[in-house]
């Protein structure tokens, strides 16, 4: 059985924060400098168009120049404030000083911009005249010229605040799906060590039953007493060999079950026939390892062991739409409902057990009187094929 996975514990908010702290990828940076470069075009586009532009004696392309440079300044900024916003988050109880945080940097980052702007506009490409040209950095702060850039701020700000709620909500998405993947596996693995414990308390119960019924014949057919033996060997084999596999092909299951009646056979001095109805298309059905033994067992402890004359034992399968039919049939006493209950022994318990971990609520596991003489005990699970659950995987892996 593969190990436990435990999954990944989390210590509290500061360890989820830092967990989903996303750097800018490089396609994001490459989108943030076509994004200013964008608006570096469209704002050259204006002012070359704007009529208002041509009274200034300049070369033409220092609007351009002037636009591209206050777009690139923007470019550099940018990081730094989507960084910001990731690492001091809006949430509960920092709301205040964080937004309070926030206008102190927009406030500088403004004016620093405003600051670079006007000196490549006024001091190096002379773009205006007069009163506008001295006014100075000084002049243009009294004047809250930087308040435009101060809204280009909370602009990137709020982009940076969204791209950190998407980045964080993508992580704890995909966090929580890695949850449920661990959780499914630790489930599959507690169930298939549900699976081996009931296994292990079945084989001791079916290897105490056949030794007790060889013990029996000790004394009276020490010829039949070796072939039981060597048959018993050969059920060890096959046990052993098949501990891991929960399920078995069809044939292989009813290979097993008939050196089992061997056994049984040898024990009941020849007073015990077998009659087997199969349907050729069902062989290759997967079913539970182990599933028709107990089923026997119960037949022939309950059924054949309580009557003088010979016993019968048959085993039929067949397909009902999609799902395998399987009964074990004995020719004992009729008996009521209440004597179906209490005979229920370790076999069979572990049997519906085992049927419920493997399939849910799609198996069943009846005891009913037959119509004449004995009990039918009935399985009824999904079928499927070995085939079916390798094409399953190929789909889910492609």
């Amino acid at each position: 059985m593969d190990r436990l996975v435990t999954p990944p514990l989390l210590t509290g908010p500061l360890q989820d924060t830092q967990s989903e702290r996303t750097p800018l990828r490089p396609i994001e940076l490459l989108f943030i400098l076509g994004f200013w470069t964008f608006i570096a075009l469209l704002t050259s586009v204006n002012t070359l168009v704007d009529p208002g532009g041509r009274n200034f004696p300049v070369m033409p392309a220092a609007p351009m120049a002037v636009a591209f440079i206050e777009s690139y300044v923007w470019a550099i900024v940018t990081p730094f404030v989507f960084a910001l916003a990731s690492h001091l988050p809006l949430e509960r109880g920092h709301l205040l000083p964080r937004i309070t945080l926030f206008f102190v940097v927009g406030m500088t980052v403004a004016v620093m911009v405003d600051v670079i702007t006007g000196f490549m506009r006024f001091d190096v490409f002379h773009l205006a005249r007069g009163r506008f040209a001295d006014l100075g950095p000084l002049g243009r702060l009294r004047h809250l010229w930087f308040m435009n850039e101060f809204l280009v701020f909370i602009a990137i700000l709020a982009g940076g605040v969204a791209r950190d709620y998407f980045m964080r909500y993508r992580s704890r998405r995909e966090q929580a799906v890695r949850l449920q993947a661990q959780a499914a596996q630790l489930q599959a693995q507690l169930a298939d060590a549900r699976l081996a414990a009931l296994r292990t308390q079945l084989n001791p119960h079916f290897l105490f039953n056949t030794l007790h019924a060889v013990s029996a014949l000790v004394e009276r057919d020490p010829r039949g007493v070796r072939r039981m033996i060597a048959r018993l060997s050969e059920l060890l084999r096959t046990t052993l060999e098949g501990a891991d596999e929960q399920e078995v092909p069809l044939s292989q299951e009813l290979t097993f079950t008939h050196r089992y009646l061997e056994i049984m056979q040898i024990r009941f001095q020849g007073r015990l026939s077998i009659e087997s109805k199969i349907e050729p298309d069902v062989m290759d059905a997967l079913v539970p390892n182990l599933i028709l033994q107990p089923l026997v067992e119960n037949a022939i402890k309950h059924g054949v062991s309580k009557i003088d004359e010979s016993g019968r034992i048959e085993i039929s399968a067949h397909r009902d739409g999609e799902r395998l039919v399987l009964s074990v049939r004995d020719n004992g006493p009729p008996v009521g409902d209440t004597a179906l209950r209490a005979g229920e022994g370790v076999g069979l318990r572990n049997t519906r057990e085992r049927l419920s971990e493997l399939y849910g609520t799609e198996q069943s596991l009846t005891l009913r009187a037959a119509p004449d003489e004995g009990v039918i005990a009935e399985v009824t699970i999904p079928y499927h094929k070995g085939s079916d659950l390798r094409t399953i995987g190929i789909a889910a892996n492609g």
